[in-house]
């Protein structure tokens, strides 16, 4: 009652015996757009209980790819990096990645180096982990990572500065300027979602001349592929199981790639960094679907306001 609603307006807000706002507007909207079209699709399936609301809607529903501040990200002329690079030179990632391990007490060398930026919890792929990280520096790489969240995974990453000093570092923290320095130091920057809407880091790291090692869901399945350096295709490494093996595996081949095929590794990175993930793409795609809204009419979903 203090709501004061109409029977229509109760009709859309309500589910499961329940006010649901977000299941509503799912009703009400003449067109849903989520984050990418991976995501789309997988909103459609059991999940949180507006599957079946959502597949009636399948129709109108369309899933566009984030794009980033390519202003802001931009290694060419980053106020927080130690030097400034490009696709065309890339002497100053070298120079990031010797600044980084010298700032954060690590060994200097030749290593791979892996980064993660990330909330410490779950869904980021931190169970994986925690189960494969013995494995995980068994391929003599060397680890950072930057995040705040979940108390169990900050003590694990605390526990391993311990057991692996000069290989790991764990920054607790958001820190914008931190983010930068490990996207840009980093080789290999680690995503193993259990799911993820869209994602940026793997834009981030894309631009930064950073191979990303990505769980195939969501926005990363739609923006990393499979890199074959036989072809010169792809642009990171994938894996689809949500398991420590199958994490470890997608690592090893970016690992072995980047120890082994240096002139491969240096083609994998200039082909992610001459990609285009700024915000002009989606714009437009906006654009064209609003564009197509308007020249429809309004739904027959939609209702007048209550």
């Amino acid at each position: 009652e203090n709501l004061e609603l109409n029977e229509r307006g109760w009709q859309l807000i309500q589910h499961d015996d329940h006010i649901n706002l977000l299941g509503g507007g799912i009703r009400a909207a003449d067109w849903i757009t989520t984050v990418s079209p991976s995501y789309a699709a997988e909103i459609l399936t059991r999940g949180e209980g507006l599957e079946e609301m959502l597949r009636s809607r399948r129709d109108q529903l369309t899933g566009i790819l984030n794009g980033i501040d390519t202003s802001l990200w931009d290694p060419s002329s980053d106020p927080y990096l130690w030097a400034p690079y490009s696709a065309a030179d890339l002497a100053g990632k070298a120079v990031n990645k010797r600044s980084l391990q010298a700032a954060l007490g690590l060994a200097p060398g030749g290593v791979p180096l892996v980064g993660m930026v990330s909330r410490l919890a779950e869904q980021k792929g931190f169970d994986l982990v925690v189960e494969g990280f013995e494995r995980m520096m068994a391929l003599g790489i060397q680890f950072v990572a930057l995040g705040e969240g979940d108390p169990r995974y900050a003590a694990f990453l605390r526990e391993t500065e311990q057991r692996y000093p000069g290989r790991a570092r764990a920054l607790f923290q958001f820190s914008e300027e931190w983010a930068h320095r490990i996207e840009a130091g980093s080789d290999i920057f680690l995503m193993p979602s259990r799911f993820e809407p869209c994602g940026l880091n793997q834009l981030y790291s894309l631009r930064y001349g950073t191979a990303p090692v990505v769980r195939a869901t969501g926005g990363l399945k739609d923006t990393v592929q499979e890199c074959d350096p036989g072809s010169d295709c792809g642009n990171g490494f994938v894996f689809d199981d949500y398991t420590a093996e199958a994490m470890l595996l997608a690592l090893g081949r970016a690992v072995r790639l980047w120890r082994h095929h240096p002139a491969a590794w240096r083609r994998l990175v200039e082909r992610g960094m001459s990609e285009d993930h700024s915000w002009e793409v989606p714009a437009r795609q906006y654009y064209a679907l609003y564009e197509r809204i308007a020249a429809r009419g309004s739904s027959p979903h939609r209702s007048a306001p209550p």
